[in-house]
C-alpha cells in the first residue's frame, strides 16, 4: 500500500487523553511543525507478545490496531495514519520477528516491502521491562534490524519497554532496576554498531517505559504514571520528538535497501583496472622478454 492511497483520518483519539496530556502533546506536536516536520512515521519492531500493537494504541488514544492475548498476531504490517491541524502521524505495526525461536527474515523481508518509498522517521523498539536478562535472541534480532536497515537506523530509534508497572523483590529499587535493565539492552544496541561498543550512554536509542494496562495509576492530573512518578505518554512522545530533531537523518526505504547489493554488479567497476594491470605488468613483460630471447638467439653453425 503507498504512502498516497494510505487512509488518513482525523486524530480524534487525541481527545480521549486527559487535559494535561493533550497540552503537552499539543505543544510537542507544535514543536515539530515549527521545525518543519509536517509527517512523522514510526515504525514499530521487535519480537512478538511484546506490547507493540498496544503501544501504537496507547499513543493513538484509541483501539487503531487489533490486540487479543490468545490469539497470534497479524502476518502483515498496518499503517495507521491520523491527521490534525495541518500534521500527519504514521505509525507502522508489524508482527513479530521471531519464528520458532529464530529470527524471522522472512518478516523483515515483508516489512521493508511493505515500506517501500516510505520514509522512517522514528524507529521504536520494543521489548518488556520485566524481562531480567538478555539472551542470544535479543543479540540476534537487533544484529538483523541492523543488516536489514543499516546502522544508521538506531541513531532515529528508542527502546521501549513495555510492562513497566512491575512489582519488585523487596529491596530492589525500581530506578535502579529500569536502569540495570535499560542498560542490557543498550549494550546489545551498541556492540552492533562501529565505533560504539564501549559507550553504554551516548547518543543512540534512548530508554523510555510504558505501562498500556489498565492498572496504571494516575496523578492528581488523571495522566497515566509509572511508579516512580513519570507521565509515560507524554514522555514518550517528547522523546521520539526528540529523536527526530536530534540531527540525524532518516531512513527512506528505496528499492537498494529491499534488495541488498547486486551480486552482479559487484567488482565490475574494477574490471578495466584488472584488464590494465595484466596488459602492463603481465602481457607487456612477456612480450619484451620473447623480443629480446628472438634478438639474442644466435644462429645454428649449418645456417
Amino acid at each position: 500500500m503507498s504512502m498516497a492511497s494510505q487512509i488518513i483520518r482525523e486524530w480524534m483519539g487525541i481527545q480521549q487523553f486527559p487535559p494535561a496530556t493533550q497540552t503537552k502533546l499539543l505543544e510537542l506536536l507544535g514543536k515539530l511543525k515549527q521545525e518543519d516536520v509536517n509527517t512523522l512515521t514510526i515504525l514499530v519492531m521487535g519480537k512478538g507478545g511484546v506490547g507493540k500493537s498496544s503501544t501504537v494504541n496507547s499513543i493513538i488514544g484509541e483501539k487503531a490496531v487489533a490486540v487479543s492475548t490468545f490469539q497470534s498476531e497479524g502476518p502483515r504490517p498496518v499503517m495507521v495514519s491520523r491527521s490534525r491541524a495541518g500534521f500527519t502521524l504514521n505509525i507502522v505495526d508489524t508482527p513479530g520477528l521471531i519464528e520458532g525461536g529464530y529470527v524471522n527474515y522472512q518478516a523483515l523481508q515483508l516489512i521493508k516491502r511493505f515500506l517501500l518509498n516510505k520514509t522512517i522517521d522514528v524507529l521504536l523498539y520494543v521489548d518488556r521491562l520485566d524481562v531480567y536478562r538478555v539472551d542470544n535472541l535479543d543479540k540476534q534480532i537487533v544484529r538483523a534490524i541492523t543488516e536489514n536497515f543499516g546502522e544508521g537506523i538506531w541513531k532515529r530509534a528508542l527502546i521501549v519497554l513495555t510492562h513497566a508497572q512491575l512489582s519488585l523483590p523487596d529491596g530492589l529499587d525500581y530506578d535502579v532496576f529500569c536502569s540495570k535493565r535499560s542498560e542490557a539492552l543498550l549494550k546489545v544496541v551498541h556492540a552492533e554498531v562501529r565505533g560504539k561498543k564501549n559507550d553504554v550512554h551516548g547518543s543512540i536509542a534512548p530508554v523510555v517505559l510504558v505501562e498500556n494496562s489498565g492498572r496504571c495509576t494516575k496523578n492528581e492530573n488523571d495522566e497515566k504514571v509509572l511508579p516512580n512518578g513519570t507521565a509515560w505518554i507524554p514522555n514518550l512522545v517528547k522523546t521520539i520528538t526528540e529523536v527526530v530533531l536530534n540531527g540525524s537523518k532518516s531512513l527512506h526505504v528505496d528499492k537498494k535497501l529491499i534488495e541488498g547489493p547486486n551480486p552482479n554488479e559487484k567488482g565490475k567497476m574494477l574490471i578495466p583496472f584488472i584488464f590494465a594491470f595484466q596488459y602492463f605488468f603481465i602481457i607487456k613483460p612477456i612480450i619484451r622478454a620473447i623480443k629480446s630471447d628472438v634478438a639474442k638467439e644466435s644462429k645454428p653453425g649449418w645456417k
